[in-house]
């Protein structure tokens, strides 16, 4: 027993040490296996509730698509779209050509699968694990139906399972003919036309089916799949490169042959369709971004066949108007040069970036036309100054509206071949601040703006507005709009919408929130965004009002109403002219943008328009318009901004002193902590001197004037007089401190200003007054009086000294009598051999000694006769002298002027167009 009992124990030794031995890889294999199964069963579970819980298939909703209601800002139902145009088609009446055009196009094993097409959905999964989910799906033509009819277009997996299932129920129930009917009789064709049938009348005029050619078959074919983009009669490009496909996937599967193909490509798009496009839905330019909106916010949702209840922000009343501005009549007071000229429109809600209105194009007639405002991308022109350089100036560097920008010359390129950026005026002002020159749209200004911030700077702050560039690359030209990158007036208007809502910005929107069939809503406001500072948005806006009061927005001003906007023009290289007009601006409550342009030329290329001020008067009038009746505020300066009085021309800035004059300060807007804080010394007043007195002396007719003053070596006195409350007359600059007025009026009264300068600042004048005597002088005679013959000129010259009272001349040869004020006369006339006897008498001319006459001198001369071989011994006694006064010397070149010249002023700027470059925009 006890053998046998140590026997088993040992075995139960040996079992647990084998036991204790087991391959860890086996134990993690069976609860690997064990979670797979857990797994599957809860998938199992899953999917089976999800069928469970799908929709039953009902015979009426898999007949007609439903329409969907859109609704204004207000509530109001403002159109049905999907209620009209249907015309329902029988299998029996499909061409075959229809058939494998459609087939192959959308389910090319349509016959053969029961519903849901293994092969496709292989393929799909494998491209969603490589993509992500929902890059690529699988729905057969049966799912199509089953989706369209009782399911939404999300890619959630619950969806996709009981789309597949309902599917396969589908197919249980009804014919491959039946369900082919189902599904050419729902989906949507664009141009308001349901059902294939619609679509082929619609576009082609085909009432039968049976008479349908291979390229309108395959243009039926391809357009469920983007029917607004596709649009033969908007798109024909893009309807003939969407043909080629279908035509390349009927070779493909067998359908037609090569040589079939290639005949249906060679037809004329324009040449199938019927010659007036379907009347449309009323303002089929918002709903165009309606559509939009949806497509791109609710992926596979369908606004023409789903069934929703569409909630909108258009108000009608400003749709309504800008539908009346673009469209021609005798009330319109828009004067459009022509028929040509095209424009395109936005109006948002400045705080929250609803859309209240779409001008999609010029005279569209409520048709499916091509939509400038949403689709149409253009240069910007200068609109793009805020956007690329100075908005980022002021974010990243906290630049000032004061800050000085040298704009001495054309901006040189570098590496461009000698190419340069010019101003549109072609003018230069030297320093300028920032305020001026986005106003006034300088573009060399701008384009040093756009280096100081730096193009990585620019882009980001650009790119936040909603700004994509071309290549995703900025150019130098793009600071000015010149360059590949384009945009569209929606994106635009976003953009500058950000700047009057306090730097906050959200994509424009159209749809506030969409209700599907089954009730659920789904809200598409997008999330605001902050993307500048607050300081960011005020100064540049204030900045743009500037631009519209005074620059070369001005004729887009509504007086009165606080507004913001900036002009923009492009340029084409070969011609002068723009071909597009750009106005962009905000208030409080709306903000707008307006492009103007569209014109061709003879070959079909772009051309410069007659005017460029038609979007200036569609801006102001449409803001004028609806902003009556509003409390339209005007913009609030944040905390983050100091408004502060500098010292015109200082730089960097300086705060003007208590000696600034008013002329030399200008207000402008810092970033709060960047302010100046140090005052000019450049207007500071200098200490006047002191002890200013003027005397008389009665003897030498003089006045004595002295001063003291503690100076350095850079002072200099200016004096100046005035005479018994007459003018005050400059007398002299000097350095010294004293000097001599001589020569002064009799009984007058002399006011003396003596002001100390140093070349920059001045002194307050010191004053004093002094009374000269008023007792009558005998005058003096003349001195030096000398009479000379000048053979070679054949006169007299005669002249004298004077030393006394003001006084004139009284001068008499041979009797002739003549009073001058100089101290010379010339006599000619005068003969060989006859004497002259000349007399001067000085005559007092001011105060007591006006009209005394003075001590009389004499001199005599008599004319030498010429060397002659035959003289003239008896000259003619009677000739009389001719007496020409001598003038007055020169005015001595170094003294000071009355006053100083004025400065140039700032060049007036009042251009009728804005062209910016010679091979760039403006």
């Amino acid at each position: 027993m006890a053998e046998n009992g140590q026997t088993r124990t040992a075995r139960r030794q040996q079992k647990k040490k084998k036991n204790r031995r087991k391959p860890i890889w086996k134990r993690i294999l069976q609860i690997g296996l064990i979670i797979i199964l857990v797994i599957a069963i809860g998938v199992g579970g899953l999917f089976a509730y999800w069928v469970a819980t799908a929709p039953d298939i009902d015979a009426a909703q898999l007949s007609d698509p439903f329409s969907s209601s859109l609704v204004d800002q207000n509530g109001n139902e403002f159109a049905e779209l999907g209620a009209l145009k249907r015309k329902k088609v029988n299998f029996e009446d499909l061409p075959e050509v229809l058939i494998n055009a459609v087939t192959a196009t959308e389910d090319a094993r349509f016959f053969e699968h029961h519903g849901i097409d293994l092969r496709r959905i292989g393929g799909a999964i494998i491209a969603n694990i490589t993509n992500g989910f929902g890059s690529q799906g699988a729905s057969t033509i049966t799912q199509q139906v089953v989706e369209k009819s009782f399911l939404t277009a999300d890619k959630e997996l619950k969806l996709k399972v009981q789309e597949q299932w309902l599917a396969l129920k589908l197919e249980r129930q009804y014919s491959k003919e039946e369900i082919l009917e189902m599904y050419l009789n729902k989906i949507y064709y664009g141009a308001g036309a349901y059902g294939v049938s619609q679509a082929a009348e619609t576009y082609f005029g085909v009432t039968d089916l049976q008479n349908l050619t291979l390229p309108q078959a395959a243009i039926l074919a391809g357009l469920p799949q983007r029917p607004s983009a596709y649009d033969p009669f908007i798109n024909p490009d893009l309807t003939k490169e969407r043909m080629d496909t279908v035509l390349t996937l009927m070779v493909r599967h067998e359908k037609i042959t090569q040589a079939q193909a290639d005949e249906a490509r060679a037809v004329d798009i324009p040449s199938l369709l019927v010659e007036k496009q379907p009347d449309s839905t009323k303002y089929e330019a918002f709903i165009q971004q309606v559509n939009e909106d949806v497509k791109d916010k609710l992926d596979g949702a369908d606004i023409y066949s789903d069934g929703l209840k569409i909630y909108t922000t258009l108000d009608p009343s400003i749709q309504d108007h800008v539908e009346f501005l673009l469209t021609d009549s005798e009330e319109n007071p828009i004067p459009y040069p022509d028929d040509e000229m095209q424009a395109g429109m936005v109006v948002l809600d400045t705080k929250n970036g609803a859309i209240k209105a779409i001008g999609g194009s010029r005279n569209d007639d409520g048709n499916l036309g091509y939509n400038y405002a949403i689709k149409g991308t253009y240069q910007p022109g200068s609109t793009i100054k805020p956007i690329l350089d100075y908005g980022p100036a002021i974010e990243y560097d906290k630049m000032s509206t004061y800050h000085l920008i040298n704009d001495d010359k054309p901006y040189e390129v570098a590496g461009a071949n000698g190419h340069t950026i010019n101003n549109w005026n072609r003018k230069y002002s030297g320093w300028i601040t920032a305020r001026y020159a986005l106003s006034q749209s300088l573009n060399v200004p701008a384009v040093k703006t756009f280096e100081e911030v730096g193009s990585e700077n620019a882009k980001t702050f650009a790119e936040s507005l909603g700004i994509n560039f071309a290549n995703d690359q900025v150019q130098l030209t793009d600071a000015i709009g010149g360059a590949e990158t384009e945009v569209t007036p929606l994106q635009l208007a976003g953009a500058y919408r950000a700047f009057g809502n306090e730097g906050i910005y959200n994509e424009p929107y159209a749809v506030t929130k969409v209700e599907f069939p089954d009730g659920r809503v789904v809200d598409l406001v997008p999330e605001p965004e902050a993307v500048m500072s607050d300081y960011t948005a005020y100064m540049i806006t204030d900045m743009l009002k500037t631009a519209v009061t005074e620059g070369v927005g001005y004729k887009a001003n509504v007086p009165g109403l606080p507004l913001a906007a900036k002009t923009g023009t492009t340029n084409l290289t070969d011609k002068p002219g723009s071909p597009d007009s750009w106005l962009a601006g905000y208030t409080t409550n709306y903000t707008m943008a307006v492009w103007t342009g569209d014109y061709k030329d003879e070959e079909g290329k772009r051309d410069v328009m007659p005017t460029t001020e038609i979007s200036h008067a569609l801006f102001k009038n449409t803001m004028e318009t609806i902003s009556q009746g509003l409390d339209t505020a005007d913009f609030a300066k944040p905390d983050s901004v100091v408004e502060v009085a500098v010292e015109k021309g200082s730089n960097p800035a300086t705060l003007p002193s208590k000696y600034t004059p008013s002329s030399e300060i200008i207000t402008e807007l810092f970033v709060k902590g960047t302010e100046p804080t140090k005052a000019s010394k450049k207007f500071n007043q200098l200490d006047p001197v002191s002890g200013l007195t003027a005397s008389y002396d009665e003897d030498a007719n003089a006045i004595h004037v002295e001063w003291q003053y503690d100076s350095g070596d850079d002072i200099t006195f200016d004096v100046s007089a005035s005479v018994n409350g007459g003018e005050k007359q400059n007398l002299s600059s000097t350095k010294e401190k004293s000097m001599d007025i001589s020569e002064v009026e009799s009984d007058a009264e002399y006011v003396i200003e003596v002001i100390v300068n140093d070349g920059t600042s001045t002194s307050k004048a010191a004053k004093t007054t002094v009374k000269t005597s008023g007792k009558v002088k005998e005058l003096p005679g003349v001195s030096g009086l000398s009479a000379q013959y000048i053979e070679e000129n054949s006169i007299i010259d005669v002249t004298w000294d004077y030393n006394g009272p003001p006084a004139s001349y009284e001068v008499s040869v041979n009797g002739q009598i003549q009073t001058v004020d100089s101290k010379g006369i010339e006599i000619s006339g005068g003969s060989p051999g006859q004497n002259y006897t000349i007399t001067v008498t000085p005559i007092g001319k001011n105060g007591a000694n006006e009209g005394v006459r003075g001590i009389t001198e004499s001199t005599s001369l008599t004319i030498p006769n010429p060397v002659d071989e035959n003289p003239n011994p008896n000259p003619d006694p009677g000739t009389e002298p001719e007496l020409d006064p001598v003038p007055d010397p020169e005015p001595n070149p170094d003294q000071e002027p009355d006053s100083e010249a004025n400065p140039d002023p700032q060049p007036e700027t009042n251009p009728e167009t804005e062209q910016d470059t010679e091979t760039t925009t403006g």
